[in-house]
């Protein structure tokens, strides 16, 4: 009975065994994957799977980019789709580009489309571009021309992307950018604004023409202006504002006279007061010295006196003929 449940256990626990084992080799070993490369044609060996593990490459993800290209006719090193993949790169994206240029006869190597996606492009948005121009918007752009009249003016940029350029080129900031400044430089060239309202044209010409597109990764194809506005008379705007600060200023200068006048009228006050006081003295000194009499000190006064009365007597005449 003994041995019975000996051998009975000791039965079960080498299955248990088994296939724990079996479970780590199936979860570390990727049979599936083998297998799925294989019936597609890619010929990629069991040791190599394994050794991605520990290279810590997603084995699926490599696999599956090569049965994308293999399906696809292209002939890609499985080395440099993990080299790629442990840079930071997209294994995919840069896959699905190289089938896409592939397909549109563009010459486009693996070299090539890995620099692109590290240089944080997406190279298959630029295949594309290159097949199919894309149309850049640019933002409204206000300048003046020489008559002073503002114009706003709204571009679209066909552009096609130049996969020779894309790493080191600039990009759509540029573009707009350059754009922009032809637009203004145009606009501000023209003499009235209504030569640029009747011909827009002129600026997609003169833009076109300035090779705008030298240095960036992009070939411009045309240059359309899509709206032309009239803004505001900057010119009369300018004038009016340089004739307020002028009033402003001459206002200041006139304040200042003003002000300069009184403070002369109050010291002249002061020094007629100031000679005023000094009259009594000078009185009271000449009777001291007897060079003043009583009498004609009050026949002073007696004038003085009738003097202030002819001068009432006058304000009060030109009163009543002001009424009248």
């Amino acid at each position: 009975m003994y041995d019975v449940l000996y051998s009975t256990f000791f039965g079960i626990g080498r299955l248990l065994v088994l296939i724990i084992l079996l479970v780590i080799i199936f979860s570390f070993v990727p049979f599936g994957l083998r297998i799925t490369a294989r019936s597609s044609g890619v010929k990629i060996r069991m040791i190599d799977l394994i050794a991605m593990k520990f290279r810590k490459v997603q084995p699926k993800l490599i696999v599956n980019a090569m049965i994308k290209s293999t399906k696809a006719g292209l002939s890609i090193n499985m080395n440099d789709l993990e080299s790629h993949f442990l840079s930071g790169g997209d294994v995919n994206q840069v896959v699905d580009a190289m089938i896409a240029a592939e397909r549109a006869n563009i010459d486009l190597g693996f070299q090539k489309a890995a620099a692109i996606n590290l240089a944080g492009r997406n190279v298959l948005e630029s295949v594309r571009i290159s097949v199919t121009p894309k149309v850049i918007n640019t933002p409204e752009v206000a300048a003046v021309a020489i008559d002073g009249i503002e114009v706003r003016a709204i571009a679209k940029v066909t552009v096609k992307a130049d996969i020779d350029k894309l790493v080191g080129g600039a990009g759509e900031e540029t573009v707009i950018a350059r754009v922009g400044e032809g637009i203004v430089t145009t606009i501000g060239s023209s003499q009235t604004y209504n030569e640029v309202l009747e011909n827009p044209d002129k600026i997609s010409k003169t833009v076109l023409n300035k090779g705008l597109d030298s240095g960036t990764a992009f070939e411009i194809l045309s240059i359309d202006i899509a709206d032309v506005n009239v803004g505001q008379n900057i010119g009369a705007k300018l004038q009016a504002e340089r004739a307020e600060a002028d009033k402003n200023i001459a206002q200041a200068k006139a304040e200042e006279r003003r002000v300069q006048a009184i403070a002369v009228e109050q010291e002249n006050k002061a020094k007629v007061v100031e000679a005023q006081a000094e009259v009594p003295k000078a009185i009271a000194q000449a009777f001291r010295e007897g060079k003043l009499g009583v009498m004609d000190y009050y026949n002073m006064q007696n004038i003085q006196s009738d003097t202030e009365m002819r001068n009432s007597i006058s304000e009060m005449s030109k009163d009543d003929g002001n009424k009248k």
